[in-house]
């Protein structure tokens, strides 16, 4: 029997899922019914996680690890650090303002083109490019001429910055052209700036010269693809995929289910409709183990994993550290089809140290047995981590219920809180 069943060949009518099973629908389209690789891990890999997720959001803060390689690391455990960069330079992958921004393959460059015609979202940034137009070709000229570039080379600004908000007129205009997509660009090793470049100088002719479609047509794939990566998806979640607006995704998707490419169908305790993607694997289970990233496409729609997983998720960055509930950088733990803990995690790179800086088990996976399981398996998953990131130890400092558990298996008791 085949143990990998889709919903079509479990029946066009889908009728209703138990939370349950849209949970394992949902993180097999993610990858997570996929065994993680056991031997060397190269750009094979990489391309099967973006055919599952589709595109990779990018997060600048460095505590641990960049963001973007973590949803690589969930999916694949420990692989080469340059997957992303290297697919960048073979011009496999472009960034742009998809799910804020990404990393996405240039096989889907022309299903963005329409959002290069649109106004940006950003009043500043439109005013420049409306009341500077000069201004804004002498900056594209600039970088014809010179680039590749960084922002900094284009300091126009006198007198001193204000907020890390606060851009240079150089940065506006470099943004407009990024957004319009006359440049693109690429992060420099060395410090993660941007590197802009005409896009014509970066991406391969064949994905320039791809026909663009009308932007309804655009849409509309962009949701077939968000089912694909979905699974199984409110309306809500197919737009939030790729950043889309409801009113204009509302009919697209109604077509996509008289076409058959989406089957309506009720999920248990959800409040409104779901779409389940008609080729979605159906597992009977899920035997993943990972740490998710904060912006890992299974919990990034925090009302989402609020339905599927009843895990109430918030970033919490840029709260003051009293009022912190969690921790700076929380990663949630996924276990099985559930997210069972999250841990608050920082690289000490100087020491070689993974620092565990709380851990918190969700409710009923932190007491007796099933915390000791909870707290052996992300022990584990920590040890994995620590190892891809040439850090040599775990430290745990003893914030959180699962704290304790976590620093007797390193050795060493808890820190004080």
């Amino acid at each position: 029997m085949d143990p990998w069943p889709t919903a079509r060949a479990a029946g066009r009518a889908a009728g209703s899922l138990s939370l349950a099973e849209a949970r394992r629908i949902a993180l097999a389209a993610q990858g997570f019914a996929d065994p993680r690789p056991t031997g060397r891990v190269d750009r094979r890999h990489l391309g099967r996680v973006l055919d599952r997720i589709g595109l990779i959001q990018i997060d600048s803060v460095n505590v641990l690890v960049r963001s973007q390689e973590l949803p690589l690391f969930a999916r694949l455990g420990p692989h080469p650090r340059t997957l992303i960069p290297d697919a960048t330079d073979r011009g496999e992958l472009f960034e742009y303002w998809v799910h804020e921004a990404s990393h996405v393959p240039t096989a889907q460059f022309h299903l963005h083109r329409w959002r290069m015609q649109d106004q940006h979202r950003w009043l500043g940034v439109r005013a420049l490019a409306e009341q500077r137009p000069e201004f804004v070709e002498h900056v594209r000229r600039y970088v014809e001429d010179n680039g590749p570039i960084v922002a900094g080379d284009l300091a126009q600004r006198q007198g001193p910055k204000g907020s890390w908000w606060d851009w240079d007129d150089g940065k506006v205009a470099l943004e407009h052209l990024f957004h319009a997509g006359v440049v693109t660009a690429r992060r420099r090793r060395s410090d993660f700036a941007r590197l802009y470049d005409l896009t014509e100088r970066v991406l391969p002719s064949t994905v320039l010269e791809r026909p663009a479609p009308p932007e309804r047509e655009a849409r509309k794939e962009l949701l077939a693809l968000a089912a694909e990566h979905h699974g199984v998806a409110t309306l809500d979640d197919l737009a939030d995929y790729h950043r889309q607006k409801l009113t204009p995704c509302k009919p697209l998707v109604a077509e996509l289910v008289e076409e058959g490419r989406l089957v309506e169908v009720t999920v248990e305790g959800w409040d409104r409709p779901a779409y389940l993607d008609p080729a979605a694997r159906r597992p009977r289970r899920i035997a993943a183990r990972a740490l998710l990233s904060p912006f890992d496409p299974v919990v990034w729609h925090r009302a989402r994993a609020e339905r599927l997983f009843g895990f109430h998720y918030r970033i919490e960055i840029y709260v003051p550290k009293p009022k912190r509930q969690y921790g700076y950088y929380v990663l949630p733990f996924l276990l099985g089809d559930e997210i069972v803990a999250r841990v608050d995690l920082k690289a000490d790179r100087q020491r070689g140290v993974l620092l565990v800086q709380s851990a918190w088990g969700e409710p009923g996976f932190a007491v007796g047995e099933v915390g000791a399981d909870v707290a052996a398996e992300l022990y584990d998953e920590l040890g994995t981590m620590a190892a891809w990131l040439d850090l040599g130890a775990i430290e745990v400092t003893g914030r959180g219920d699962l704290s304790p558990a976590l620093a007797a298996r390193a050795g060493r008791s808890p820190s004080p809180t």
